[in-house]
């Protein structure tokens, strides 16, 4: 990607059209704090044609609406296809505006969407979309499942591809058609993947890409020519959006925020040499701006010095840099209003009296781009704002317990249940405490969503499934005709 981007239309029905309004959305690099380029700022016209081209596309029988699932499938992986050939421009593109390690995003933001688009038309051509079934009156019923139509895509900022995959590749699989709003902060990955999507020759209208604020995106959620919402973001968005949704009755997944406990048990292996990349990517990845990060550390009290000691040490050596070196392992946070929610965070938990055992502040060997050391709190209380509430930075909270049922008390002491992982030497052990944590997922010695398994919250972090035969049933509506 150039030092600066600048685009001028907004991808329609397979084309790139003139924006209704003037407005510009101006992308500021997390990195220099200097301005990368800027594309048109969405307004409800926008909104509007976008609705209307996925509507006609959904429609067309002969089209995307009537293609069978192994003609959506051949399209599918070629869409793949042509998101290999433009990776490096995707990780890029995702660092410069959001500051995830170009390591990372070269790893997830350019490879997990093609994951998905192939294993979900593998699924496709498989997926019982039709069945009999025997009657128990003495006649047998037909059920169909059929897609759900038009749907509204809404993408945070932290993971742009790899979340907008989670929506487009079941949704496609199933027949659907899409309308995406990406966040504000990170808009330039999503023409690159028009790009794709017009070389890939998926037919006019099936994605349509519109950036804008929240206006935008509330229209889009409430809009009649809408079937289905599909959001990822803040649990207080999720809950606006909620209302919404029942209110016009309208079928929406919501994947909202996290506070994931990392239980440490008192027989865990703690060696960083052999389980520091995983204990990284289950506490730390992308800066901490990510939703199902365990954030909390439940620390046996008779290993709590040594969990300290650890995980001290373990942001102690982490490479702080701009997002673009190869070397970085955390980079900025996306904004400046981020950095100063996260330093706010950082504050009460000192004025709660919980200790700094590292980091706390800001790197001062770099004075421009938003970046926070990161910090890991000891002597912290589960009541505390810090192990309460979702930060969304490098802050971890170390919190003591005393056996098995504390631990899992503690960890089910929140408004939250999205992720979480269970640390030991004993598998089935990790197993047993696993399934009394009331999560949507959660692993053992790591974590890492599958592809293959639902994902998914609980309590306050969502509903609905994404991944999985069950992120394609929910882009698909069952009929049945009695026979």
């Amino acid at each position: 990607m150039s030092s600066t981007t600048e685009h001028n239309a907004f991808f329609i029905g397979g084309e790139y059209r003139a924006p209704a309004g003037t407005g510009r959305i101006t992308v500021i690099s997390p990195n220099t704090e200097e301005p990368i380029g800027s594309v048109p700022d969405g307004t409800e016209a926008d909104i509007d044609a976008a609705v209307a081209a996925a509507r006609q596309a959904f429609t067309d029988k002969s089209g995307w609406g009537g293609w069978s699932p192994a003609q959506r499938a051949d399209a599918m992986e070629r869409l793949a296809d042509e998101l290999d050939k433009r990776a490096a421009d995707l990780a890029q593109a995702v660092s410069a505006q959001n500051g995830m390690p170009i390591a990372i995003a070269g790893q997830l933001e350019a490879v997990f969407p093609q994951l998905l688009l192939r294993y979900y038309a593998g699924l496709a051509r498989e997926y019982p979309f039709e069945e009999t079934r025997p009657g128990l009156l003495g006649g047998s019923t037909l059920v169909t499942a059929d897609p759900v139509g038009v749907v509204g895509a809404i993408v945070p900022w932290n993971f742009p591809q790899a979340l907008a995959a989670f929506k487009y590749a079941p949704g496609l699989a199933a027949g659907a058609t899409f309308v995406f709003k990406p966040s504000p902060e990170t808009v330039f990955d999503a023409y690159i993947l028009a790009d794709a999507v017009a070389a890939a020759g998926i037919p006019d209208g099936v994605i349509n890409i519109v950036p804008g604020g929240r206006e935008v995106g509330a229209y889009l959620v409430a809009h009649p020519g809408v079937d289905k919402v599909a959001f990822t973001g803040s649990t207080a968005a999720g809950r606006t959006i909620s209302e919404v949704c029942g209110r016009l009755l309208r079928p929406v997944t919501l994947e909202l925020g996290g506070k994931s406990a990392a239980i440490i048990l008192d027989d865990a292996d703690l060696d960083l040499t052999r389980v520091g990349e995983q204990i990284f990517s289950a506490t730390l990845l992308n800066n901490g701006q990510t939703c199902f990060l365990g954030t909390r550390i439940l620390a046996p009290r008779s290993r709590y010095d040594e969990v300290v000691q650890t995980f001290a040490g373990l942001a102690g050596s982490l490479q702080v840099g701009s997002a673009l070196e190869a070397t970085t392992q955390i980079g900025p946070m996306v904004s400046a209003r981020q950095r100063e929610r996260v330093e706010s965070y950082i504050a009460k938990g000192k004025g709660d009296g919980a200790t700094v055992a590292a980091g706390g502040g800001r790197p001062q060997a770099l004075d421009r781009g938003w970046f926070v050391e990161p910090t890991v709190f000891a002597g912290v209380d589960n009541n505390h704002a810090i192990a309460q509430e979702e930060i969304f930075g490098p802050v971890l909270s170390i919190i003591s317990y005393d056996g098995d049922d504390d631990a899992v008390a503690i960890a089910n002491a929140s408004d939250y249940g999205l992720g979480g992982s269970v640390w030991t030497s004993d598998h089935d052990h990790g197993v047993s405490v696993a399934r009394r944590v009331e999560t949507g997922s959660i692993g053992i010695n790591a974590y890492l969503p599958d592809p293959t398994a639902p994902f998914g919250g609980v309590k306050s972090s969502g509903l609905g499934r994404e991944l999985g035969p069950e992120g394609l049933a929910a882009y698909l509506v069952k009929k049945s005709v009695y026979l």
